[in-house]
Formats: C-alpha cells, structure tokens, sequence
C-alpha cells in the first residue's frame, strides 16, 4: 500500500527536491495535500502532476486565482493559516513533512504530532521555538519525527544501532557565503553578497540565516532537542566542502561521520523510507574528486548570533522564540533593503534585552513571545 503525504512548504526548495523524491518512487508514495505560502502558478502545476486531493494555499489573496486555475481539476482547494494545521490532522494521511520556512511551522507541527502522525521536518524553526513542547507531544503521541536538515540527520545515521553514551556531538558548518569576507567588511554586506552561499541551493530566508550563522546556531538548539545533547556538548565547526555533514564523538574517542554530496534529496529520501533507504544509481560520491577536507574554528567575533543562539539554548523558555522572531522580521528587512546587515544581530539582541521571558511556555506563551520579538525589532528597526 502506498504511503500518503502531506507535503508543506511544496514549492520551496526542500518541498520540490521531496516531490523528485517522490517521482522516483511512484510505487511508494502518494501526495495528499500540497501547500504553499504564495507561490500559487506553482502549486496548481504540482497538484495536476502528482494529483492531489487537495492544496492550500497560505497566503488567502491567492485563493480565487488558483480556485480558478483547478476549477476543472478533482482538487479541493483551501485557503489560511489554520487549513494549513487541519490538512495534517486528515486520517488517511501516514507522513507529513514540514517543509515551511519560520514560525509558521510551529502550529502544523504540533497538528501532525497530535494525531500520531509521522513527522518528516526540515522547519527547524518548531524546535527553536517549541522544542520542549514539541518533543514532549512526539514522546505522549509516539508520533516519531525523522529529520531532514542535513546536519541531523547525519546525526541520526551515526546513532543508528549506537547503544554507547554521547560524549559530543559535532554539527558542520560551511561558513555561508561571507565566511572568507573579512572581518572589517562586514558592516557594508549587500543582500546580494548574502545570498551567493557556496555550496547550498536555498530559499532566500535560510540563506540569509547561513551568511549570519543564525542557521547554525538554531541547527545547535535542534540538535539538542532531537538528541537529548546538553549544549555544551555540541560544537560547532567550519569544514568548507560540506562533504561532512555532521559527526559524533562516543566516550571511548570514537568519531562517527556521514559524508556525502551536498544533496538534500539524500536525507529527504532517508526521513521518509527509513529504516529503508533509496535506491538512487545517479548518486555516486568521487573521494578522488574531493582529495581535501578541512576543518577550521568558527570566527565568534565575526558571527556573533551563534553565541546567542548558545545563550538562548541555555536560558530556555521563550528565549529562542524571541531569537527566532526577531531575526525573523530583520532578515526580511534586510532582504528588502530596509535594513544593514549588521542590524539583523542588533535587532536579535535588542528584542532579547527588552523582551518579556516565560520559563514554562505553552502555545499560547510562544505566539505572544513571537509576537512581542517582531514588535521589538520592527521598533528597533524603524520599521
């Protein structure tokens, strides 16, 4: 019997890469519901391909123009924010996979765990913000949650059949495109320099969390949360090639480590055919092609988010909600030219130094934390 998905986020670049994974296991797989924040043209291309029930679209001003489009289509076609959250609570749907970029995925996660569902995620973001709440569900519900982000799920292959105690976990990191930027140049970045990351084909969002190392230090909140890893026994490390993609470190001095190419359908098809994993002819990694692989320290002055990642990690609570909200509004204002690259971390730390803090938060605290961080940084932002 074939696998019913629901895929969020299908238009981005993790949701298109999950659809290839999808063609090439036909006999495997069967798309449900597909949705996406705007990109509405896109969204009716993929629900006739892979005819699906139904799609949502997020953003509710593009609900007639795709009603119109499908209107000849058998789709069912929503619109809004909680149709996103009730098309992951559908009974005949086995895996959802959270490809949504942000705080939006928060609420979908929570969904799909509530009704037992398996959780395929690349939002990192459900963990940086409700990671408590988020793992305890999955644990009460024993709706497991397979990882898609690079970094984890190398992890989690380096667990697999492990029965020792972690001694450290080590999350790579490329760098971003300004990691050979000099220090001193920094303040005068352009969105276009930002965005030329080196290794990574990305949305614009997480590229921009790349370049700042937000990315990496919410990768260190997710790691914790997955692993059950205190943070201060996950490093970070720069290794350039990003042919390593995360390793861990056991208490008799053991390294384990997963390489591979920079290819997100490899996890993706991993997170959702496991304990199975794909038969891709096409994927073959050359050695002789790769003879270098370095490893170097992270710049801390140069990247200073990671280092408040670290401190929210620790702090707990609502902190890396607050984090997450902030940089939130400042990269899009970046992204827009409404800001300089240095205030993405000044508005980070200005809503973390005036911000409420809620020590056991619930879904109710997270949103009003994520919403207090917005207003923050839009105030220091001058937005």
């Amino acid at each position: 019997m074939k696998e019913n998905l629901v895929l969020l986020g299908s238009t981005g670049s993790i949701g298109e890469q999950t659809l290839d994974i999808v063609r090439e296991n036909p006999d495997r797989f069967e798309i449900t519901t597909l949705t996406a924040r705007s990109n509405w043209q896109r969204l009716a291309e993929q629900a006739r391909e892979f005819g699906a029930d139904s799609v949502v679209i997020a953003d509710e001003r593009f609900y007639e123009p795709l009603k119109e489009t499908l209107k000849r289509e058998p789709v069912k076609v929503y619109a809004g924010a909680e149709a996103v959250e009730q098309c992951c609570e559908n009974g005949s749907v086995h895996t959802v996979v959270n490809a949504l970029v942000g705080y939006a995925g928060l609420h979908p996660t929570v969904a799909a765990l509530k009704t037992g569902k398996k959780l395929a995620l690349a939002n990192k973001e459900s963990l940086v913000v409700g990671g408590d709440y988020v793992m305890r569900l999955s644990r009460e519900k024993e709706a497991p949650i397979l990882p898609i982000d690079s970094e984890h799920s190398a992890i989690f292959q380096c667990l697999m059949g492990e029965h020792a105690p972690i001694r450290r976990l080590i999350v790579t990191c490329s760098g971003g495109a300004l990691r050979d930027l000099p220090r001193e140049a920094m303040a005068d970045v352009t969105p276009e320099q930002a965005l030329r990351h080196p290794q990574w084909h990305m949305g614009a969002k997480i590229t921009i969390d790349s370049a700042t190392l937000v990315n990496k230090g919410f990768e260190v909140i997710e790691a914790h949360w997955l692993f059950g890893v205190g943070a201060d026994r996950i490093s970070v490390i720069v290794h350039p090639q990003s042919i390593v993609h995360s390793m861990v470190e056991f208490e008799d001095g053991a390294i384990k480590a997963q390489l591979g190419t920079p290819d997100m359908r490899m996890p993706i098809s991993l997170a959702l055919l496991f304990p199975q994993r794909a038969h891709r002819p096409s994927e073959r990694f050359s050695f002789t092609d790769h003879p270098a692989l370095t490893f170097a320290e992270v710049d801390r002055e140069k990247f200073p988010a990671l280092d408040i990642a670290y401190d929210c990690l620790q702090r707990g609570g609502t902190a890396a909600c607050t984090m997450n909200g902030a940089n939130e509004v400042a990269v899009a204002a970046f992204l827009g030219r409404r800001c300089r690259y240095p205030d993405i971390v000044g508005a980070i730390r200005h809503a973390l130094e005036h911000a409420s803090w809620c020590a056991s938060p619930d879904l109710d605290d997270y949103a009003a934390a994520d919403c207090e961080a917005r207003a923050l940084a839009g105030e220091f932002l001058h937005l």
